[in-house]
Order: structure tokens, then C-alpha cells, then sequence
């Protein structure tokens, strides 16, 4: 899986300010609906939420990978946004978090979504890859750090 497959420079975003987690997973539903007509904002968000509900999908270090099956969705969708102040995200390690990257698989992709989700969290456990994705200071730096990385 490379990231450049599933992310576009649309689903991008960078320094999002005065965010709180409810607020985070909205912005990224939208932000994937936006681009994607096949797709409803709200029931992605309705999904995401649910989704936390199961358990924290803050994996540590500062990162979360909301990620849901969704009918309608005929291939993997991703979205990167990074947070200007961290946010409490109940992660594993107890940090908060500051880099979200959302993962939409059709409804009936279940190996899909599996490999794709241990794939980009295999990426974002990497130190150098997180800090170049940290280091962004704008949706279009952001973008190409997360595609040129070894994972891209």
C-alpha cells in the first residue's frame, strides 16, 4: 500500500486550529465527502464515531487512524490532516494527539482493510516519517511529505 494511492493533495490539511476530538473526526468526514459525491459527510462521521466508541484508534505517538468500512465507498479513501495543539485522544500510550490520518475501505473489503490499516500504521510508527509530517507548514508540504516517505 502507498500512501500516494489512497491520499489526495484535497484530503490534505494542515494546522487545523481549536479542535477537539469530536470536532477532528468531523473535519475529516467532511473533508473525504467534500471530494467524494458518492459519499455522505454525516454518515462518515456517524462511522468514525462508532468506530472510536469500539476503542481508541490513537495508536501513540501522537497519532490516530480513524478508519471505517463504509458502503458506497468503491475504493480506499484517506485523509491527513495535522492539529496546530494536540488534542486528548484516549490513546494507548495516553498521548495526545496531533496527526490524524482517516482510512474509508468499501464495506466489503475486510482483508483490504486490514492490511491497509497495519500498512500505515507500520509508516506512521516510524519516527522520521512522523516528524516530516510534523514538520509541514502547509497542506501542500504536508501532501508531499506523507507521499514521498518510504511508505508513499
Amino acid at each position: 500500500m502507498e500512501i500516494s494511492q489512497i491520499l489526495s493533495p484535497e484530503r490534505t490539511l494542515c494546522h487545523i486550529e481549536g479542535v477537539s476530538k469530536k470536532r477532528a473526526l468531523e473535519i475529516l468526514a467532511n473533508t473525504i465527502a467534500e471530494n467524494s459525491p458518492m459519499l455522505d459527510a454525516d454518515d462518515v462521521f456517524r462511522r468514525l464515531i462508532a468506530r472510536e466508541k469500539l476503542g481508541s484508534t490513537g495508536i501513540g505517538h501522537g497519532i490516530a487512524i480513524p478508519h471505517s468500512r463504509i458502503p458506497g465507498c468503491d475504493c480506499t479513501l484517506g485523509a491527513l490532516i495535522t492539529l496546530k495543539d494536540p488534542i486528548d485522544f484516549d490513546a494507548m500510550d495516553g498521548e495526545p494527539v496531533d496527526v490524524l490520518f482517516a482510512m474509508l475501505v468499501p464495506e466489503e473489503s475486510c482483508d483490504e482493510h486490514l492490511k491497509t490499516l497495519a500498512a500505515l500504521a507500520s509508516a506512521l510508527n516510524d519516527n522520521q516519517f512522523r516528524q516530516a509530517l510534523r514538520s509541514a507548514q502547509n497542506p501542500q508540504a504536508l501532501f508531499a511529505a506523507a507521499t514521498q516517505s518510504p511508505a508513499g
